[in-house]
């Protein structure tokens, strides 16, 4: 199917070809009719994405800290692929559409095959041929409303959602400020709610539209024409609202609306503009400033956007969801008009010649809506994505693999996001011996990105056919957390050797399953990401501290820090805690270090914070210490390891410097001198790729997997016990 992307680091706008969709439960697949440009949202990310890194860098100040915290934590080079490779992505356009229900996940019963809905969100109503669309974020299109009227729903939703934050009374006088798109559909809903609006925007055109459409004046900012229109329609008082629906750099907007707003009026930003609030205007009126968030409740919420979860009526009545149905409702009854609105209708097939106009200003628009093929069109074929009971697939007699005596190792990644492609992928793309074959992904777009940055063969939204694929040797699963251990299974019984990010399981069950699945096939080839015992500089340290003859005591502190509001790490209900998650890296690396698995694990929490103090015990009557902290400053480096035994010190420096220390002199692995951050990826991925190859024996012990996956598990346990757990089959 075709898609509209952009690269966010050339500006380049393309109509791509991308897999199709697959239908996931909780959600429909969506055949788009009609799909509308934001001309300000879009065009103004557009217009961004044509900046030099300078002004990329100056437009958005926040990635700006994000990458010097990056730096910090993970060193320049991982940092620049990692910011590289989000830059020098396809990025998808669009989030408001209309189109035709062509299948439906499991757990929906609202549509069927065939129903027209209306769609939202920058995930999933984008401009292209098929959409995968969550339940509360379609609706069905009421009867009587024109389907490229119904894509206006997303758009409408907005300016009702800022109408709402308004608190409007019938009688009342608003001003809006900005008469594009939102501020066109604002001043028809106020128009709606009884509520006279005065309109202003540079351009006449605007003004008259507005007026047409029910505004009772309309003007230029800068003209006395609207301040008069205020006095006479409040009788001097000023205005009870004011709507900020204009974008741009100046300051105009909201000093205006300090002027004409009466005392304790409201103010309510819907747009983007600058907001330098005159303090003494505002205070002296006492002015309410709101902000309007989007499309209403539940935006940003991936609970209630992802996973369907309502909000209750009684608690929150009007959702995101709610808006756009209530929106398209208006449009029924005749309420609101958006007709008056579409300036232009452009075939789907010229999408980036339409942006062009626009972004040159060859093209002047309020609304422009994208038209695709006719609905009788041959349909694409999209496979459907589920986790579903594990097919029937060959499998491997025993627990050996055979050598590959000739060709390349054909490889197939399960998720392609940012982990997978700074911090693997890289050293996998030119590796002699190495294919990319497949990359599969859920969403359309992020499998073609992947496909064109690393020369994938193949890009699909089908796991199925990946793990059918008999060309296929190796799996890695590099998708989130809750996956992991279900996606390995079903590779494992496909006979596939699996590489596996951590951690393989979040639960004691999942653990059980993947290891029944072993036992199953007879297929032991896994190998679980845990790549800090891979890193040359730490194996050089273990090198020069040597044997031991007595038990050793290792520290090890993990500077983790705070991550932020909204990341999916967060999802403890879906995702596992955070130390459930990554934990399994530093249990890994203490046992490699200690030379055995863990025989108990005791952890405790101080009171009010997420830090961990963990002792794990070991059978020689070694004890490990990881302290797992996210309260740190994020200064300070995130790793730091002390290994102490036979009266000699290992000491390891955030995998920049490493040394032992043996009571008469320090030796340095490496050199004095900090080395770029090397935590072995990829001498964990050559040392796979070889196991693989060769049909020997997978870099880490499946039992070592198993144990240590035991013990990062059993943390929570202890946690909730307040004593030690002593952990089964240690070796």
């Amino acid at each position: 199917m075709k898609q509209v992307v952009q690269n966010y680091k050339s500006g380049e706008l393309a109509l791509l070809d991308v897999p199709a969709p697959g239908c996931k439960p909780g959600g429909v697949l969506v055949r788009s009719a009609f799909s509308l440009i934001s001309t300000g949202t879009e065009m103004m990310k557009v217009s961004e994405a044509g900046m030099s890194m300078l002004g990329k860098a100056r437009s958005r100040p926040d990635q700006v800290a994000k990458v010097v915290q990056s730096v910090a934590t993970n060193g320049v080079p991982a940092t620049y692929r990692k910011v590289m490779g989000k830059l020098d992505s396809y990025t998808p356009l669009g989030y408001s559409l209309c189109g035709v229900v062509e299948q439906v996940g499991a757990g929906i019963d609202d549509v069927k095959v065939g129903d027209v809905v209306a769609c939202a969100g920058n995930e999933h109503a984008l401009h292209a041929e098929l959409n995968w669309v969550p339940k509360n974020l379609y609706v069905p299109v009421p009867d009587g409303v024109a389907p490229r009227h119904a894509a206006f729903g997303t758009v409408g939703s907005i300016a009702l959602q800022g109408v709402r934050q308004g608190e409007s009374r019938l009688g009342e006088v608003a001003l809006v400020i900005g008469l594009g798109l939102i501020g066109q559909l604002v001043t028809q809903l106020l128009n709606a709610s009884g509520v006279r609006v005065v309109g202003v925007d540079p351009d006449p055109a605007r003004c008259e539209l507005a007026e047409r459409l029910g505004a009772a004046a309309c003007g230029d900012p800068g003209s006395a024409s609207v301040e008069s229109a205020v006095a006479e329609l409040t009788g001097g008082m000023g205005v009870d609202q004011v709507y900020l629906a204009a974008g741009g750099s100046s300051n105009q907007p909201v000093e205006l609306a300090a002027r004409l707003c009466r005392d304790r009026g409201r103010v309510i930003d819907i747009g983007k503009c600058r907001l330098d609030l005159p303090w003494n205007a505002y205070y002296e009126k006492e002015l309410d400033v709101r902000f309007s968030r989007s499309y209403g409740p539940g935006r940003y919420d991936p609970e209630y956007e992802l996973q369907g979860r309502d909000y209750p009526v009684g608690y929150v009545r009007w959702t995101e969801r709610r808006n756009l149905g209530c929106f398209l409702d208006l449009i029924a009854r005749g309420s609101v008009d958006v007709e008056p609105l579409v300036s232009h209708v452009a075939d789907f097939e010229d999408a980036v010649e339409t942006y062009r106009r626009l972004e040159e200003g060859e093209l002047k628009a309020v609304a422009v809506l994208f038209r695709y093929a006719a609905e009788d069109a041959p349909a694409v074929e999209a496979p459907e994505v589920t986790v579903p009971k594990v097919p029937e697939l060959p499998r491997p007699s025993g627990r050996t693999a055979p050598a590959r005596r000739s060709g390349p190792v054909r490889l197939a990644f399960v998720g392609a996001g940012n982990y997978a492609s700074s911090m693997l992928l890289p050293h996998l793309t030119g590796r002699d011996g190495v294919e990319l074959s497949t990359v599969v992904t859920t969403t359309a777009l992020s499998a073609a990105n992947a496909q064109r940055k690393f020369g994938f063969g193949k890009a699909t939204t089908d796991l199925d056919a990946a793990l059918g694929d008999p060309a296929v040797d190796a799996v890695f699963v590099v998708t989130r957390h809750s996956s992991h251990a279900e996606l390995t299974r079903r590779a494992l019984l496909a006979g596939k050797a699996v590489f596996v990010e951590k951690p393989l399981a979040l639960t004691e069950e999942e653990l059980a399953s993947v290891l029944a699945a072993v036992e199953e096939s007879g297929n032991d080839r896994i190998q679980v990401g845990f790549n800090r015992r891979f890193a040359p500089l730490l194996r050089e340290a273990r090198e020069l501290f040597g044997d031991r003859t007595g038990p050793a005591s290792l520290r090890y502190l993990v500077n983790a820090g705070r991550l932020d509001h909204g990341s999916w790490y967060l999802r403890q209900d879906t995702e596992g805690s955070r130390f459930a998650g990554e934990g399994g890296h530093f249990v890994d690396t203490a046992s490699w270090l200690l030379d055995a698995d863990p025989v108990s694990v005791y952890a405790a929490a101080p009171a009010g914070n997420e830090d961990l103090q963990i002792v794990l015990g070991y059978p020689d009557g070694s004890t490990a210490t990881i302290s797992y902290v996210t309260s740190g400053p994020s200064s300070f480096p995130k790793e730091t390891l002390d290994l102490i035994a036979d009266g000699k010190v290992l000491r390891l420096d955030d995998f920049t410097r490493a040394s032992v220390y043996d009571g008469r002199r320090r030796q340095w692995a490496g050199s004095r001198l900090p080395k770029a951050r090397d935590k072995g990826q990829n001498a964990e991925l050559a040392a796979f790729v070889r196991a693989v190859r060769t049909g020997g024996p997978m870099p880490v012990p499946l039992e070592s997997l198993a144990a240590t996956t035991t013990a990062t598990l059993a943390v929570r346990t202890a946690l909730a016990s307040g004593v030690p757990v002593t952990l089964a089959g240690a070796r």
